[in-house]
């Protein structure tokens, strides 16, 4: 495959450093990375087996099976429904593009020159769906310890989410503040987004809980969703709430 003129894609080799893992058959990895606008651009009548989609078929179920298992082990008090919101939030497409820019996965995708004009390396769906074809190309490369070696690249990134999230046991606490708002009839509780920082990529959110247009509570993070967490859990702690 060629390189394009503005020297993207950039050689696997560095992905690879990335991933702490070197494939025994890079062409898994070559074809993992190849987006189907590319390989539908060089014209050959089986493009669709050419690109990464049925890696990411694979690498949807490979990626799910990991994260459950590490949580069904980590937290062995959680509810079968607790365990599923926490997956959700790992492996949604936030959470994987997430993880592709903090390997820089964008740097090494092939795509078609119209993806190229429209910033598809930043395009966290492409991100996403990459992440899960990496993953799968690993699982095949890998043979017998291929879900040990998808583990042992995903682990420390499924634990940061985790911990980013506030998602230990069943810290959700903006439910909690709901909950408790709730005891008073006619109270209403909003959050406000009221900073953003950093570039697109890796923005920082600071979002404020009000009650009833009183700030309760402050937090940021680098997602809304994330910072709204920190806004209630910081309320709780003022009304005197045990998360």
């Amino acid at each position: 495959m060629n390189h394009s003129v503005n020297s993207y894609p950039k050689p696997y080799e560095g992905l690879q450093e990335r991933l702490g893992y070197r494939f025994e058959n890079p062409s898994y990895l070559q074809k993992a990375l190849t987006h189907s606008s590319y390989s539908n651009e060089q014209g050959d009548k089986h493009h669709h087996l050419l690109c990464n989609e049925r890696l990411e078929f694979l690498g949807d179920s490979v990626l799910s099976l990991v994260v459950s298992r590490y949580l069904y082990t980590a937290y062995p008090d959680l509810a079968e429904g607790e365990l599923t919101r926490m997956r959700a939030e790992i492996v949604c497409e936030r959470g994987l593009s997430a993880f592709a820019e903090q390997i820089h996965l964008g740097d090494y995708i092939y795509l078609g020159v119209g993806e190229e004009k429209n910033h598809g390396r930043q395009r966290k769906s492409i991100l996403a769906d990459a992440v899960e074809a990496v993953l799968a190309a690993v699982y095949l490369d890998a043979g017998e310890r291929g879900m040990a070696c998808v583990t042992e690249i995903l682990l420390p990134f499924v634990q940061k989410e985790i911990a980013n999230a506030g998602a230990q046991g069943s810290s959700d606490y903006k439910t909690l503040l709901q909950q408790f708002v709730q005891q008073t009839e006619g109270d209403f509780l909003e959050y406000v987004t009221v900073g953003e920082s950093g570039p697109d990529h890796q923005k920082t959110f600071t979002v404020e809980a009000r009650l009833n247009s009183n700030v309760i509570g402050r937090g940021t993070g680098q997602s809304k969703r994330r910072a709204e967490q920190n806004a209630a859990r910081q309320a709780l702690e003022l009304f005197g709430v045990s998360p």
